[in-house]
């Protein structure tokens, strides 16, 4: 089993709701056995592929392009996996970030678990640059409030929890859908929420665009990936080209 396989199977140890989230990942993973040994390119090229993403492009080389800004990020008011409210602006200045919206009992294979895979590669290869120690940060943000507690949200973080990562991934959620809304307003994140045909009332069945989104130390989007641009190696150079113009230099 790899490493990776062996680190999700360490998550599973926790309940799961129809399958959902982990459930398609395990599946993601598992038919691909040798994903965490392969090279940095045949990992991303089985990444994609894994989850029915095509990439039929060869990314630019990093600091050889640059990336324009489009918009502050916005801010809003979170809780981290402590339940301490928290701005979100903490999690999106100081270091290169990047950012997603997901919700734990997704089930799309190039949705939320896709987005995590590529979140792990990237964290991996990351921080085998000794440089780049403590310049870029991972941040996954629940639109599931009501189920994705964040005592959910620590067992999902897994290791990242402890915050011992030279690259940390953070896990945050909202107190309630009145805290979220304006964020996924402002962020452009649109979310549609499943409605019972007899009640009319709400169910947990829900649909969104993947976007991730890529944010410099100064608050300020660089790009917006969806599922078709959010290759491992596309992202992964689009992180360096920002720490390049930060001064950092890379070996």
């Amino acid at each position: 089993m790899s490493k990776l396989s062996a680190y999700i199977v360490g998550a599973l140890r926790l309940p799961l709701r129809g399958g959902g989230f982990f459930s398609v990942l395990m599946t993601l993973v598992l038919t691909g056995a040798s994903i965490a040994n392969a090279s940095d390119g045949d990992q991303s090229k089985e990444i994609t592929e894994q989850a029915g993403v095509i990439m039929d492009f060869k990314p630019h080389p990093p600091g050889s392009y640059k990336l324009y800004a489009i918009k502050p990020a916005p801010d809003g008011k979170v809780l981290d996996i402590n339940g301490k409210t928290r701005a979100l602006s903490e999690f999106t200045g100081g270091k290169v970030t990047l950012l997603s919206f997901i919700y734990s009992s997704c089930a799309d294979p190039a949705g939320c678990p896709y987005a995590y895979l590529v979140f792990h590669n990237l964290q991996s290869r990351l921080q085998a640059l000794p440089a780049l120690k403590g310049k870029v940060r991972l941040v996954s943000v629940s639109f599931d409030p009501e189920h994705d507690t964040p005592e959910v949200l620590k067992l999902y973080a897994g290791d990242n929890a402890h915050g011992n990562h030279d690259v940390q991934w953070d896990f945050l959620t909202t107190a309630s859908l009145r805290d979220l809304v304006p964020i996924l307003d402002a962020y452009g994140q649109d979310v549609y929420v499943g409605v019972d045909p007899v009640t009319l009332k709400p169910i947990n069945a829900k649909s969104h665009v993947l976007k991730v989104f890529l944010i410099d130390p100064n608050h300020v989007i660089r790009e917006i990936y969806t599922a078709s641009y959010l290759g491992p190696d596309v992202v992964y150079n689009d992180i360096l080209t920002l720490l390049m113009e930060e001064g950092i230099k890379l070996p």
